[in-house]
């Protein structure tokens, strides 16, 4: 595989230094969530998914007009066929409408299956990619990547059973907690080719997902009565901190790790973001208090291993590749 570092403009120092830094965020992001008040109008999982959707749509603008002013592409691209435009929307709102479904239900399975459980459950995402893309676009899989992905299962199953490995012991917001990188993988096989095609910016797909997703939460905050406590939140201070600080962390991560896939590998980031189960263990006893079972650390070292298995068992059998046009065509599971 070529040298990312040979093609002008990119650095492997660089890239490593922005896949470290959305470690960081991807760690946190689960305590961030737990943290907010947990009692009072507004705070429950759905107006909290809703507030950061609305703080992450704020901070978006800037980076997508400095984009835009840069140079007109992808999204805002004059010369794109019509078509290919409709299409591009299309995808966008339907993606737009799963992320904002896959928000929600990420604030609800941290808040039910705990901040350590549900970060180790999203560890699933290379799992439904797998069957997803080998059922949707036949892409058979190896046998060693068949033997990590049946070592992932294995852990999943260990964790969702609380370390018993017994049928009566499942978790059922652990298993909850999976359908979001189930939703992430659907998602992001729908929006994958198009962003190829059209050359969509990762800031203009950000901006245009988020908006759609407040727009899904909205309806469904005032499909289920909670209308009213829209204002109470919006004056909560407190709340409002913790929306602001999750929506800016989690807008700053989606940036960070497109920026940092420029400069190297998606299977190199990859691997430097998988011990993020680790470091929500440590911020969740230093800043929730929470107890960390024996189970879940064994299940965090072997979805470690089947994880930095399947990204070396995929790095071996991929073709040498060709010299990098654009970076809009890769994207990140969040």
């Amino acid at each position: 595989m070529s040298n990312p570092s040979s093609i002008p403009g990119q650095s492997i120092a660089k890239g490593a230094a922005l896949a470290l830094s959305c470690l960081l965020l991807l760690s946190i992001m689960p305590v961030i969530s737990n943290a907010r008040p947990g009692s009072g109008a507004g705070t429950d999982a759905l107006a909290f998914a809703f507030w950061l959707s609305i703080w992450q749509l704020l901070v978006s603008p800037p980076v997508l007009g400095w984009e835009t002013a840069q140079k007109r592409q992808g999204a805002f691209a004059p010369d794109m066929p019509s078509r290919l435009r409709l299409r591009l929307i299309s995808i966008i709102f339907g993606t737009g409408l799963l992320f904002g479904l896959s928000t929600f239900f990420y604030v609800l399975a941290a808040e039910k299956a705990g901040a350590v459980s549900a970060a180790l459950a999203l560890q699933a995402y290379p799992l439904f990619a797998i069957v997803l893309e080998s059922f949707f676009l036949g892409r058979r899989k190896t046998k060693i990547e068949l033997m990590f992905t049946g070592l992932l299962l294995l852990a999943l199953t260990y964790l969702a059973t609380d370390g018993q490995m017994r049928p009566d012991s499942l978790s059922p917001w652990f298993l909850f907690a999976l359908l979001i990188p189930l939703i992430w993988s659907i998602a992001h096989v729908s929006l994958r080719e198009v962003m190829m095609k059209s050359r969509t910016t990762p800031a203009q797909i950000t901006f245009f997902r988020v908006l759609v997703s407040s727009l899904f939460l909205f309806a469904l905050l005032v499909q289920q009565g909670g209308l009213a406590s829209l204002g109470d939140a919006l004056m909560h201070g407190e709340l409002q901190f913790w929306a602001a600080l999750m929506g800016a962390v989690y807008y700053l991560e989606l940036l960070l790790w497109f920026y940092a896939i420029r400069h190297i590998d998606v299977s190199l980031a990859s691997s430097l973001t998988v011990p993020a189960p680790a470091g929500t263990m440590i911020f969740a006893v230093l800043v929730l208090s929470d107890v960390i079972e024996g189970y879940q650390i064994v299940a965090m070292i072997l979805v470690m291993a089947s994880l930095y298995g399947l990204i070396l068992a995929g790095k071996r059998k991929q073709p040498a590749a060709r010299p990098i046009k654009s970076p809009s065509g890769n994207f990140s599971p969040e």
